[in-house]
């Protein structure tokens, strides 16, 4: 079950809080509607309960605060606005990088797939779906790890009739296995036919906490639903005889030529319109809301003060008539202030401020057991010469804090799915291919180029070769997408910033790097041995180190693309750290190392293999002098102490973050 206690969000500058002090409980097997107007505060309190907003309370899912439990998507399935992935994305491909980051086998897409519906759209895109199959797709994303409780904000907003039949019965299919339910909406009728018990707020604040039935007697007006041209004077004459005949009804124009009456009969309004020579198309009996919208044009007229007069007879065969029911919280209850010791609902309340949940789910056994805990309490002697002051009561709850995201807890399987799951990346490959392989025959034709130079079509007039370009652009993307479509953060949370996210970023960056480079080298030379034969194409004497430092070029920029975007959260200043390098940061290094040198690093390899004790195999002291090599070019000191800065920064952030 959910207990949510004294949910208070911040104030706003001079403004209230959106949420002043909501409790309420969702019992397990039940399906609970937190019904409210759509500025009523329904969202903050379901971020207040899942801890994505700060402010004040605390939130028992099955005894538990959500920060206590070792992994929340396990226990709570959250659908909160729309499905945040990217549109380019398959559905099946979405929820398969998803079983990744909950650590759920793969095969568990198909499971909930199967489940709502949408085995045969498995291969569409997101960015196609209709507004039904993404409230589908929603769901899925949070039955992936089989939660218990299922906390859902509006997710019948907006769907067809059918569509909204299928998820309720949804709803009620899985709270009828033992889970609980809770979700959001602004339809009276719609909380009164689905939900089990309705959560009413007004303005941030608790107004009713009703079973269906009751909340649908006391808070539902049945009402007559009229449509005439002449709306605005059928008013007028049904205020006047309701005002002759001392009724209380209630007109409210609800716009256009439509009216709605309350505490009318169709008969008495039909024959008010057929006296006076009135066109009526629409005439029926409805099932009203908990009341007329405030910003509605309205004519209430409440019966006036008793007379002696009589009131005119009704006929023998009339219904009776019933004053319009009041917009009174029905089956609200008074809540006590926190105390040490006992909370307002029933809940423990430690020394130190936190709240212990109740382990009964019986109200009335809560209800007894707060009153005689509090009714002992005074009757306790207190020793004469220790005096202590009597318990004062704290009128807070506990603060809320928001905390990141959880890592993924399959970091490299999800990013392996992340990177492949979309186009961009293979189209950001060939075209760099492209690029490099036109501007190498081009660059062959002037003869000015080495031939070093020419395999990776890297002209002395550019900072950078395109293909080191394209590494750094496939590595911004790993962290700029997250941003743009938090898929980690279905619940609107921030995009966790972990060590182990990274380090599988930089993973796959830097095989994509590689693979790239190479790629690139042998495109090149084919292209070059097909136009212009082998000369060009030969195999240089210093391969070896030649090959290591380009491959150390291109996952320098790969890892500059990655911890730029992650640093500064966008794609476009991750590729233009990378760009950056050789524009603003070699100058400054040239800058730094101009004059002479009184020392060089000549024989570093040979005293690395000597400190090593171990003889290296397959001749690696040669890839590491090729690696040296790279560093000690300006632009490899500038790649590096970029790098350096670039990760120094990230882990600043998430250190702070967590700090916070």
């Amino acid at each position: 079950m959910i207990q949510a206690i004294g949910l208070t969000s911040n104030s706003r500058q001079e403004l209230p809080p959106a949420v002043d002090d909501v409790s309420f409980e969702a019992r397990t097997g039940r399906v609970t509607a937190l019904l409210g107007a759509p500025d009523a505060g329904k969202t903050t309190v379901l971020r207040l309960m899942l801890e994505l907003q700060q402010g004040r309370g605390i939130t028992y899912f099955r005894g538990r605060p959500l920060h206590r439990i070792a992994h929340p998507s396990r226990e709570v399935g959250v659908l909160l606005g729309e499905v945040p992935g990217h549109p380019a994305r398959t559905v099946r491909g979405h929820l398969r990088m998803l079983c990744a980051a909950v650590g759920v086998p793969v095969l568990r897409a198909d499971d909930v797939l199967e489940a709502v519906g949408l085995v045969s759209l498995r291969e569409q895109r997101l960015g196609t779906l209709s507004r039904g199959m993404d409230r589908r797709l929603g769901l899925a994303c949070a039955l992936l790890t089989n939660p218990h409780t299922l906390v859902l904000d509006g997710p019948a907003d907006g769907l067809a009739a059918r569509e909204n039949g299928w998820l309720h019965g949804f709803l009620r299919a899985h709270a009828a296995q033992g889970g609980t339910v809770l979700y959001s909406t602004q339809d009276p009728k719609e909380a009164a036919r689905t939900a089990d018990r309705v959560v009413t707020l007004d303005a941030g604040r608790l107004v009713a906490d009703q079973d269906a039935a009751e909340f649908a007697r006391t808070r539902l007006r049945p009402r007559v639903a009229v449509r005439t041209p002449h709306a605005t004077r059928l008013a007028a004459l049904l205020a006047k005889e309701a005002r002759s005949r001392r009724w209380t009804v209630e007109v409210v124009k609800e716009g256009g030529n439509r009216l709605s009456v309350y505490g009318s009969t169709c008969a008495d309004v039909g024959e008010t319109a057929f006296r006076h020579g009135i066109l009526v198309h629409q005439l029926a009996d409805e099932t009203g809301d908990a009341g007329p919208p405030t910003t509605a044009h309205r004519q209430s007229l409440p019966a006036p003060e008793a007379s002696p007069a009589p009131a005119e007879p009704r006929a023998p065969d009339a219904p009776p008539r019933k004053p319009a029911p009041e917009c009174a919280p029905g089956g609200a209850t008074e809540r006590l202030p926190y105390e040490e010791g006992t909370s307002a609902d029933g809940h423990t309340s430690l020394p130190n401020g936190a709240l212990q949940p109740s382990t009964s789910d019986d109200p009335a056994t809560t209800a007894q057991a707060t009153k005689a805990q509090t009714a002992s309490r005074p009757s306790e002697p207190q020793p004469q010469s220790h005096p202590q002051p009597p318990p004062q009561p704290s009128p807070l709850p506990p603060p809320i804090t928001v905390r990141t995201n959880r890592n993924p807890l399959r970091p490299l399987r999800y990013e392996l799915r992340r990177a492949t799951g979309i186009g961009t990346g293979y189209f950001t490959v060939a075209a760099v291919l492209a690029v490099s392989a036109v501007l190498g025959v081009f660059l062959a034709r002037t003869g000015h180029t080495p031939q070093p130079r020419l395999l990776v079509a890297w002209p002395t007039e550019l900072p950078l070769p395109p293909a080191a370009l394209g590494a750094g652009l496939l590595g911004a993307f790993a962290f700029g997408e997250e941003f743009r479509h938090p898929a980690l953060a279905a619940d609107r949370g921030p995009v966790p910033r972990r060590l182990g996210l990274l380090a599988a970023k930089l993973a796959v960056a830097a095989a994509t790097a590689l693979f790239l480079a190479v790629l690139t080298v042998g495109c090149d030379a084919a292209l070059l041995h097909l136009v212009y034969g082998s000369e060009l194409t030969e195999v240089p004497a210093d391969w070896l180190s030649l090959s290591a430092s380009w491959l150390t070029l291109m996952t320098g920029c790969a890892w500059a693309g990655v911890l730029a975007a992650g640093v500064f959260r966008s794609t476009t200043a991750g590729l233009a750290a990378v760009v950056a390098v050789p524009i603003v940061v070699v100058p400054l290094v040239q800058k730094a190392l101009e004059g002479p040198s009184v020392r060089s690093a000549a024989g570093l390899p040979g005293r690395l293999r000597d400190l090593a004790l171990v003889q290296w195999p397959f001749g690696a002291e040669r890839y590491l002098a090729g690696g040296v090599r790279m560093v000690a070019q300006p632009v490899g000191s500038a790649l590096t102490l970029s790098v350096t800065a670039l990760l120094c920064a990230y882990v600043l952030t998430a250190v702070r973050g967590r700090a916070r």
